[in-house]
């Protein structure tokens, strides 16, 4: 009988749905800002759509560098300490940072545009090791034709980044074949820290025609003295991020970074659910949202095109 009996509860175990194991989930990003808090978010409720839940069978960390290269591969060295079931970097600094720090411990990273180009993977459809993620590299030839089609009379884009950001260098090599293809020039201004933002987009006025603002956390984290600039100096300002829009520029086509961090939670659980990262492809997010804010536009001197707004995902008012 008790063979018997055991078989019996064997089949039943195999018929009930799989209950999901306690897990270790640490997160870090760069910098906090409503877009990757937003990322955060996705990954979080991703895991518990999935029956990772916290304060249940899940324990989900997080930490921000608050902006500080070394303060962001304290963290991923950390982290790597504590041995996770899954780190999960947002941002290309956090990212490196990690990926540095351990082979051993799955990472899935996020919000990177370039990861070959920051060296975190070596392929993108088979990027082996402990490492696989999602990138939102910017559509730029879409934005720039945004841009062109709010100001016709556009001729040159002041870039403003932090040139110590991989990613925002990668976007600039993209932005200036891009633009040449448009007929466009670019113009630089760098800010290392948030604290040199501000100054920044002031060295653009005179110089460009319209501000353009990628995926850079260090300029994003301090956009309103951008912003303020962009007011004063009636100089149209764009980002690639469409949670900057709130905050004051003109206009932003990109991703919502709730769906990107959704879209990343579930590459999260594939690999809780024992997939080896380095045999998942690292994918580029889906989805493209237009955002524009005619308040901000009329501020800087500028009438939204019926074109664009009809078209708008969201319009601010």
């Amino acid at each position: 009988m008790r063979p018997i009996l055991l078989a019996l509860v064997a089949t039943l175990a195999l018929s009930l749905p799989a209950k999901a194991d306690d897990v270790t989930v640490a997160v870090t990003a760069i910098v906090e800002h409503p877009a990757l808090d937003a990322a955060r978010k996705g990954v979080l409720d991703a895991l518990t759509a999935a029956g990772y839940k916290e304060g249940e069978n899940l324990k989900f960390v997080f930490e921000s560098a608050q902006g500080n290269p070394a303060t962001a591969a304290q963290i991923a060295r950390q982290f790597a300490g504590d041995e996770p079931n899954v780190i999960v970097p947002i941002s290309t600094p956090s990212a490196q940072a990690v990926v540095s720090s351990t082979r051993d411990i799955p990472v899935v990273f996020t919000a990177v545009s370039d990861p070959l180009g920051a060296q975190l993977v070596k392929n993108m459809d088979k990027p082996g090791g402990n490492v696989t993620g999602l990138s939102d590299m910017s559509p730029v030839a879409e934005h720039i034709a945004l841009i062109k089609e709010i100001l016709p009379d556009v001729k040159t884009i002041g870039y403003l980044y932090n040139s110590g950001e991989a990613n925002s260098v990668s976007l600039l090599a993209v932005l200036k074949a891009e633009a040449e293809k448009a007929g466009l020039k670019v113009v630089e201004s760098a800010a290392t820290k948030s604290a040199e933002v501000q100054g920044a987009a002031r060295a653009l006025v005179g110089r460009a025609d319209a501000i353009y603002i990628p995926t850079d956390n260090t300029i994003i984290s301090a956009l309103e003295g951008a912003v303020a600039v962009a007011e004063e100096s009636k100089l149209p300002l764009f980002t690639a991020d469409t949670d900057s829009v709130s905050r004051g520029s003109i206009a932003a086509l990109g991703f919502n970074y709730y769906d990107v961090g959704k879209q990343t939670g579930e590459i999260v659980v594939r690999v809780l659910k024992g997939e080896n990262p380095g045999d998942i492809a690292v994918k580029t997010a889906a989805g493209s949202d237009l955002v524009v804010n005619k308040a901000a536009a009329e501020k800087m001197g500028v009438t939204l095109p019926q074109s664009v707004l009809s078209r708008a995902n969201k319009v601010i008012e």
